[in-house]
């Protein structure tokens, strides 16, 4: 036993065979047949560009929140602004702002990194940076938005309103869910 805190270790194995299984417009499937221990395993999953999320507080401590369509599971669900880092190259900060003009016609002055984390390990390989952002403004000018975008719904809403509804089960969305408790925990400390 160590008194050393607990973290993730990298870890890589021999990867004898990888093929494209689907590319999709978003995102591919990909199988991997994988060398591990005596013998192999074969492994299928999303891969995916990785993402970033802004969770943006106003000036009275609110948590801008937009409401859109998520067809895979059929819900206008509560999110933050975020985006895929599809441009090659792009700084993650750099996206993280661009998404947040995009999505909500905001800006902001003050950027750091929140927390990042994997969105499902066994079944992608997507990770999301979740940055936090302060000294927001609206834009100069509103973003053309077209499909599920369209209709985005935006609110400002307490944290504590936030954390309720995710305790109470009324929200699920997974970057909303783990950067509100991120920072509820940093605010505990």
């Amino acid at each position: 036993m160590t008194d050393e805190p607990i973290a993730d270790v990298t870890a890589s194995y021999d990867v004898t065979s990888s093929d494209l299984v689907y590319e999709g417009a978003v995102w591919n499937i990909r199988r991997d047949t994988v060398a591990y221990g005596d013998g192999s395993m074969v492994r299928e999953y999303v891969d995916h560009t990785g993402a970033v999320a802004v969770y943006a507080e106003d000036d009275e401590g609110r948590v801008l929140v937009i409401q859109q369509y998520r067809h895979p599971v059929h819900l206008r669900d509560w999110e933050l602004p975020a985006g895929l880092l599809d441009i090659d190259g792009e700084d993650e900060v750099v996206a993280a702002k661009r998404e947040l003009a995009e999505e909500a016609d905001v800006e902001a002055e003050q950027w750091e990194p929140l927390v990042r984390y994997n969105t499902s390990s066994g079944g992608s390989d997507e990770f999301i940076q979740i940055y936090r952002a302060h000294g927001v403004r609206a834009t100069d000018s509103a973003f053309e938005r077209s499909d599920e975008e369209a209709d985005i719904v935006k609110r400002w809403v307490p944290r504590s309103e936030i954390v309720a509804g995710i305790l109470e089960g009324r929200l699920h969305n997974s970057a909303l869910l783990v950067a509100a408790l991120a920072v509820e925990a940093l605010e505990r400390r």
